[in-house]
């Protein structure tokens, strides 16, 4: 199961899957995390060692980040009402 915390002090969501994705499965496994009436998938893009997805919650933009080399995966919102936004996003995806 996928652990969802809300980390206040540095303003994002930590992710931590019992097993993370590998790097070119990280967009098929971000959509599927995400897969909801309520969230819109925006946009993907990949580098060498970090992916991100945007997508929207209650008309905000977010992005879910994965970064190959430590494996963290991480939602930070783009933008203070994004950010205001966080704990109800944390609570609605667990």
């Amino acid at each position: 199961m996928t652990q969802i915390e809300y980390d206040h002090a540095h303003k994002c969501i930590v992710v931590s899957p019992v097993e993370p994705p590998h790097d070119e499965d990280f967009e098929l496994w971000s959509t599927l995390f995400l897969h909801s009436d309520e969230i819109t998938i925006n946009e993907y893009s990949g580098g060498a060692d970090r992916h991100q997805l945007r997508f929207s919650y209650q008309q905000h933009t977010f992005n879910l980040n994965f970064e190959h080399y430590s494996e963290s995966i991480w939602i930070n919102g783009e933008g203070l009402e994004a950010e205001h936004l966080l704990a109800a996003l944390a609570f609605y995806l667990s």
